[in-house]
């Protein structure tokens, strides 16, 4: 009997989605032996053409990181869109933007600016920028255009199910693959992780006072952490409240607060109003200009409340 077809490809992410298929260990040697990989670019020899000679829908599963950035991003997953049974966004930045979606707060001609044009340790006298073509002699060279706006792979193409994190922790990628092969995968449009908020299984919620406010706000190598309470307590900013569990905790562990890679829950519209929310909530003060006194010690508010959820956030980013 024919193995299901699975697939995996790479957009616009750092490859630690990648990595994690890696960190299976052992466990990457059952997924081998159940299934067929017959499209890995990172990992294995296999052209687009081989993929586009593919009838349509042969693949049973493509597990899709990152977001979408360039034109040949989007047409690579229209194409295994096509030629698949069903799409995975794997990780956060497929599933909601995650940290390229923070380049939405600029433009791309501030971007390729300051890449190639102004930084310290730049060399470029003659202000040469990319092109998407440039007649040699040998004929047009040409390169992927690189959109003005990032995209969550959802805002893209029709999604069936969603991998949460930075990276997918291993334990939900094994289930994934185990209901897919068992056909006991749930409703299309499932965030395929535990629907309650990181502070529910968190090992410090015992710890978290009745009531918890906060007067100043701390980054992390401001202070000593203590290992034993809650990082709010201690007037560091954790995204836990508005964050989907699932990641065993793995930065509470580290003695860091969470940063929101897994997203929301199912009744969050927008991941980073909903913390902001919370978080204004604590603030010990009434008087305005003591809240926002407050409020400036936070270095970054969008990229801290928006780490990884700026695509899906009701924002999107930088009016332009």
């Amino acid at each position: 009997m024919a193995k299901p077809k699975v697939a995996f490809y790479w957009c616009a992410s750092c490859g630690g989605c990648e990595e994690a298929i890696v960190d299976l260990a052992e466990g990457v040697l059952k997924v081998v032996e159940a299934v067929d990989i017959v499209f890995w670019p990172v990992a294995l020899d296999i052209k687009r053409k081989d993929v586009e000679a593919m009838p349509d829908g042969s693949i049973a599963v493509t597990f899709i990181n990152g977001a979408i950035r360039t034109s040949e991003q989007e047409e690579m997953v229209h194409m295994l869109r096509k030629k698949s049974g069903l799409v995975v966004a794997f990780g956060s930045c497929s599933h909601i933007g995650g940290i390229p979606a923070l380049a939405n707060l600029t433009d791309k001609a501030s971007i390729f600016k300051k890449a190639y044009s102004t930084t310290v340790t730049t060399v470029n006298p003659e202000m040469t920028y990319p092109q998407e073509s440039f007649k040699v002699k040998e004929g047009t060279l040409t390169l992927p255009k690189f959109y003005d706006h990032v995209y969550a792979l959802d805002e893209v193409i029709d999604v069936d199910y969603y991998l949460p994190g930075c990276t997918v922790p291993t334990d939900l990628i094994l289930n994934a693959v185990t209901a897919i092969l068992e056909g006991k995968l749930p409703p299309k449009g499932t965030v395929l992780s535990p629907n309650k908020s990181l502070c529910e299984t968190c090992p410090r919620n015992d710890s978290k006072p009745e009531k918890l406010k906060i007067t100043k706000i701390y980054r992390p190598w401001e202070i000593m952490i203590d290992p034993e309470k809650c990082f709010l307590e201690q007037g560091l900013i954790c995204i836990g409240p508005a964050t989907r569990t699932g990641c065993n905790e793995r930065c509470i562990s580290a003695n860091m607060p969470c940063r929101g890679c897994m997203g929301p829950t199912d009744q969050v519209t927008d991941q980073g109003a909903k913390f902001l929310s919370a978080f204004a909530s604590l603030l010990d003060v009434t008087d305005e200009k003591e809240i926002q006194k407050i409020m400036e010690q936070v270095a970054d508010p969008a990229g801290t409340f928006y780490r990884f959820s700026l695509s899906h956030s009701i924002l999107k980013g930088k009016v332009k």
